[in-house]
């Protein structure tokens, strides 16, 4: 969850620059590259659903 809580904050402020500073709209797409493939690995995860992971000993 942490994970993806970071790439969200990362989307967002590179998103926030590549906007709002002038010749640099390559960082608000690599910001909305990197919320698309957070998404994605959220969506996968989450999909697995329930299962535990078990501690060997």
């Amino acid at each position: 969850m942490t994970l993806f809580l970071f790439l969200i904050l990362v989307a967002l402020v590179l998103g926030i620059i590549g906007f709002a500073a002038d010749g640099l709209f390559y960082l608000l797409v690599i910001g909305a590259v990197v919320l698309l493939a957070d998404l994605a690995y959220a969506a996968a995860r989450f999909r697995r659903g329930g299962r535990k992971h078990r501690i060997v000993r």
